[in-house]
C-alpha cells in the first residue's frame, strides 16, 4: 500500500493529522504504539520507502518464539506518524489513546543473495525477516504473510514471530505492567489518557453513529477550542508532575505549549480565534510560568556554557541525595537552540559546541533536526555524541572511525555509516529566556524529559535514584566505562566539582604525548608512544608507554603527526625511563589510553599505567586538561618518583 489509502480516509483541511508526505527511503526505523482504542491493541510500524509499514497486532509483539501473534497490515501511514504520543478525542476514527510503546531502528535479514538487505522484495515475497534494535524489542523476528481462507477475508493478515537468538524471553507479555509506559515520556496509557497536556490528533472519519453522532463531535471540538483559547494553563507532563512547567514565549505569546516535533497539531491550536500568528502558533507557556521554578533567573542565552566536570573516585555508593547515570564515553556536546525571524516566519537554529568551544554543528549532520525534538524556542542541552558497537554500547574507538575527521577540522577520510552514532542528553542548562544553571538538578533534568521527544538518535540519559552499587554493577556487566554520580539537589557548576563524580569501570585516560621509542624488530616508524600527565604544578610527568592498539593505517598516519611535531627538547619534567631510545615532540596531541591499573614500576619507582592500549586521539580535550585525576595517593607517588628522580 502506498499513502492513497491514508489520504482517502482523511480530509486534511479538517484534521490536523499529517499529511501524506513521503520521508526518507534510506531511513530504517521502528515504533511500536500501544493504542487503546474500541479494542487495545499495539500498531507495529517500520519504515520503509519513504512510509511506514504498518500491521495492527491485537495481543501486541512477543520475545517469546512460542508466540505467533495475528499481525492485521493496514494502510501505510506517514513517518510523522512515528512520535505520536497522546489522544484521539471521541468521535474520530481510532478514537481513544495512543502510547509510544518502543522505538528503535530495524534492519532485513536475508540468507538468500537474490533479495540480501532488500527488504521490499520480501516484503512482496510475503517473507520479511528483519532484525530490531530497540528499547524493548531486540533481535530477529519474521512477518509471514498468511493465505487465509476465512470467507470475507482481504489477504491482509500476517504472523509476527520471535526467532530463536540471545534476546529470547519465555512468557513475554506486552501487556505486562512492567512494560506500560512510554519509551519517550515514562508514561502509562492511563496518565497519557487524564494529560491535559497530550497530544490531541482528530480524522474527519467519526465514530461509528450509534456511539457519537456528528453533531456532538462538532459540539465538543467547538467547546474545546473556546476552552483553549482562554485557558492560561502551562504544559505539565503528567498529573503526577504539574509542578514542572517549561518557560517563556516569545513576547505576546500565551498559546499552551505545544510538542516542537509532532505529528500533527491540534485543529485548536491551527486556528486561534483570533488569528494568532505562526510563532504564537508554536511557542512555549507563559514567561510568568518559569518564575514558579526555584532558581530559574531571567537573563539573555549565553553563547558559551563550560561544562560541568566530574571528579574521579574509587568507588561505587548508595546514597538518597544522589542520583546515578551511564558514563558515556564520546565527545560531550552542550547544544545551542534558538529561534529567529520576523512576522509569521521563526525559524529554530542548532549549535553544538565541544567542550573547548570548537564548533561541532558541521562535523555532526545527523543532529540537525534537533531544534524540532524540543518543545521550546530557545534552550542550551548539555549531553555527549556517541558511537554504538554491535551491543549497543558507546565505544570511543568506534567514534572516530565513524566521524572520519576530527572535529572542528577539515575531514581527514570517508564516515563509516554503519557505525550508530547518538546524542544522549543528560542536562538543561537554558530555557525560552530564563537560566537554568542554579535550579535544582533532579528539576532540570524533569523538565528536560518534558520538553524532549527522543527518537534513534536523540536520547534522553536516563537516572537512578539513590542505588550507585547495583547500576555499576550492571555496567560493569554489560562492559561500559562506568557511571556518574550527580547531587539531586545541584547547581550546574561551570568547573570540574565533587558535585559530580565519575566511577570508572574500564580504566582510561587521557594522557599527553610527548616522545616516541625506536622501533623494534619489523616494526616501522616508531615503538611506542612516550605518555604524560601533568601534576598540580604544571609540570609533565610520564606515565608509561603505548605501542598497541594500533592498525596498520592507523600507526602510518601518527607517524606523519610525529615527525611534524619532532623537537630536541623534552617536555617533561624527569626523563622518561625506557630501555630503547625516546625521541620527543612538542605536547600538543592527547590520546585516550585504555589500562589495567596503575603499578609503580621503572629505576625509581614511579607512578605507570599497566598494559596500556591507545584507543585515538582526543581533539576534544586540550593537553593541559590531562591531569592526575585518579585520586591523592597516584599524585603523590608521582611526586616521589620526580623527588628521587631529581636527586
Amino acid at each position: 500500500m502506498a499513502l492513497e489509502e491514508y489520504k482517502r480516509k482523511r480530509n486534511f483541511k479538517a484534521t490536523p493529522e499529517p499529511g501524506a508526505e513521503v520521508g526518507n527511503k534510506d531511513a530504517h526505523r521502528f515504533v511500536v504504539q500501544k493504542h487503546r482504542a474500541s479494542h487495545l491493541h499495539f500498531d507495529f510500524r517500520l519504515e520503509m520507502e519513504g512510509v511506514l509499514k504498518s500491521w495492527a497486532v491485537p495481543k501486541g509483539p512477543s520475545l517469546d518464539p512460542g508466540d505467533k501473534r495475528l499481525a492485521m497490515q493496514v494502510e501505510d501511514h506517514p513517518v510523522s506518524y512515528f512520535h505520536f504520543e497522546g489522544i484521539i478525542p471521541e468521535g474520530n476514527y481510532g478514537a481513544g489513546t495512543v502510547m509510544v510503546w518502543d522505538t528503535g531502528t530495524w534492519e532485513p535479514v536475508s540468507s538468500e543473495p537474490a533479495i540480501k538487505a532488500n527488504a521490499s522484495k520480501m516484503l512482496a515475497k510475503g517473507d520479511l525477516k528483519f532484525r530490531l534494535h530497540g528499547e524493548k524489542l531486540n533481535g530477529e523476528f519474521v512477518l509471514a504473510h498468511m493465505r487465509s481462507r476465512r470467507p470475507g477475508s482481504k489477504g491482509t493478515e500476517w504472523l509476527l514471530i520471535k526467532k530463536r537468538d540471545k534476546f529470547v524471553q519465555e512468557s513475554f507479555d506486552a501487556n505486562a505492567s512492567e512494560f506500560d509506559c512510554s519509551v519517550i515520556s515514562g508514561r502509562s496509557l492511563k496518565e497519557i489518557a487524564g494529560d491535559q497536556g497530550s497530544e490531541e490528533w482528530e480524522s474527519n472519519r467519526p465514530a461509528a453513529a450509534g456511539r457519537t453522532s456528528k453533531k456532538k463531535w462538532l459540539a465538543d471540538a467547538l467547546k474545546k477550542r473556546d476552552k483553549a483559547a482562554a485557558s492560561p494553563e502551562v504544559f505539565a507532563a503528567s498529573p503526577a508532575k504539574k509542578n514542572i512547567v517549561t518557560a517563556g514565549p516569545k513576547p505576546g505569546n500565551k498559546a499552551p505549549i505545544k510538542p516542537a516535533k509532532q505529528a500533527a497539531t491540534s485543529a485548536v491550536a491551527k486556528k486561534k480565534a483570533n488569528g494568532a500568528s505562526e510563532a504564537s502558533e508554536n511557542s512555549s507557556a507563559s514567561t510568568v510560568a518559569v518564575k514558579l521554578v526555584k532558581g530559574a533567573v531571567a537573563e539573555p542565552m549565553p553563547n558559551f556554557v563550560q561544562p560541568m566536570l566530574a571528579t574521579l573516585v574509587d568507588e561505587p555508593f548508595d546514597d538518597p541525595e544522589w542520583l546515578f547515570e551511564v558514563k558515556f564515553d564520546g565527545y560531550r556536546a552542550l547544544s545551542f537552540i534558538d529561534s529567529a525571524g520576523k512576522g509569521t516566519k521563526w525559524v529554530k537554529r542548532l549549535r553544538m559546541l565541544s567542550r573547548n568551544q570548537n564548533d561541532l554543528t558541521a562535523d555532526f549532520p545527523e543532529f540537525a533536526d534537533l531544534p524540532t525534538h524540543l518543545r521550546a524556542q530557545s534552550a542550551i542541552l548539555d549531553g555527549e555524541v556517541c558511537a554504538l558497537d554491535e551491543e549497543g554500547r558507546p565505544s570511543f574507538s568506534l567514534m572516530q572511525q565513524r566521524t572520519g575527521f576530527e572535529p572542528g577540522k577539515r575531514r581527514k577520510g570517508p564516515r563509516n555509516s554503519q557505525i550508530n552514532l547518538v546524542y544522549y542528553v543528560f542536562d538543561l542548562l537554558y530555557l525560552d529566556g530564563f537560566s537554568l544553571l542554579r535550579v535544582d538538578l533532579e528539576k532540570r533534568k524533569e523538565l528536560l524529559k518534558s520538553i524532549l521527544a527522543t527518537d534513534e538518535l536523540i536520547r534522553y540519559s536516563d537516572h537512578f535514584l539513590a542505588k550507585g552499587v547495583p547500576l555499576f554493577e550492571v555496567a560493569k556487566s554489560k562492559g561500559l566505562e562506568g557511571i556518574i554520580a550527580k547531587r539531586r539537589r545541584g547547581s550546574y557548576i561551570q568547573k570540574r566539582t565533587r558535585e559530580w563524580l565519575k566511577i570508572k569501570i574500564t580504566q582510561r585516560q587521557e594522557c599527553v604525548i610527548g616522545g616516541y621509542t625506536d622501533p623494534r624488530g619489523s616494526r616501522e616508524n616508531f615503538g611506542s608512544l612516550v605518555l604524560g600527565l601533568y601534576d598540580e604544578r604544571g609540570q609533565l610527568v610520564p606515565v608509561g608507554q603505548a605501542g598497541s592498539g594500533f592498525t596498520h593505517k592507523s600507526h602510518a598516519e601518527m607517524w606523519k603527526r610525529l615527525h611534524n611535531l619532532h623537537t630536541p627538547r623534552s617536555a617533561f619534567s624527569v626523563k622518561p625511563y625506557s630501555t630503547r631510545k625516546v625521541h620527543y615532540v612538542k605536547p600538543e596531541m592527547v590520546a585516550e589510553i585504555k589500562f589495567t591499573e596503575w603499578t609503580h614500576e621503572g629505576q625509581k619507582g614511579g607512578l605507570k599505567m599497566r598494559a596500556p592500549v591507545f584507543q585515538g586521539l582526543r581533539f576534544d580535550k586540550k593537553p593541559e586538561e590531562c591531569r592526575f585525576e585518579d585520586k591523592k595517593s597516584a599524585l603523590q607517588e608521582a611526586r616521589k618518583a620526580e623527588t628521587g628522580e631529581a636527586a
